[in-house]
């Protein structure tokens, strides 16, 4: 009886990914408090570690195929965003709400409008693609509250959270 290999590499690839990916945010976020905190090397380190881990990530997400046309990760950027919007983010409020866990019900429900945000903008690129032609020409502004992501220029109140616009950066 022949035994059969499972091929356990994929899926791997796709936690090794997840991981580094983690790793980055957490290492840059670091960096940011080490600075804060007056430790310039520090934070040079902490730095460093997130591009490693970047450059880790990026070489996973390759060999799993996650980079695809344009058009393809529009597509998939699409479905991600709206299954974020629509349930995941919509369920983990709930459950914030039942536990009581008003800090992170706000950041729940921040993050689903936010999706739907980024689900319209993605609509947006979706028609251009379709149509072979990029997006106009716009700035991008983000709120560094509640990441609300709009077009041309930031409002004077984010409208997801009530930042004031002095708390948007324009995306370089």
């Amino acid at each position: 009886m022949s035994q059969k290999v499972l091929n356990k590499s994929p899926d791997n690839l796709k936690k090794a990914f997840s991981e580094d990916s983690q790793r980055n945010r957490r290492y840059a976020f670091y960096a940011k408090k080490a600075e804060e905190e007056g430790y310039k090397q520090v934070a040079k380190m902490f730095r460093a570690f997130a591009e490693s881990e970047n450059v880790h990530a990026s070489n996973h997400f390759k060999r799993f195929s996650g980079i695809k046309s344009t058009s393809e990760n529009i597509e998939g950027s699409l479905e991600d965003e709206n299954l974020a919007a629509q349930t995941t983010f919509l369920k983990y409020l709930q459950e914030a709400n039942q536990e009581g866990e008003e800090s992170a019900a706000w950041s729940f429900e921040k993050a689903g409008k936010v999706e739907q945000v980024h689900s319209n903008l993605l609509t947006k690129a979706k028609e251009s693609v379709s149509s072979k032609k990029d997006l106009p020409q716009v700035e991008y502004y983000v709120c560094n509250v509640c990441g609300n992501t709009v077009e041309n220029s930031a409002p004077e109140i984010c409208p997801i959270c009530g930042a004031p616009r002095t708390a948007f950066f324009k995306v370089p």
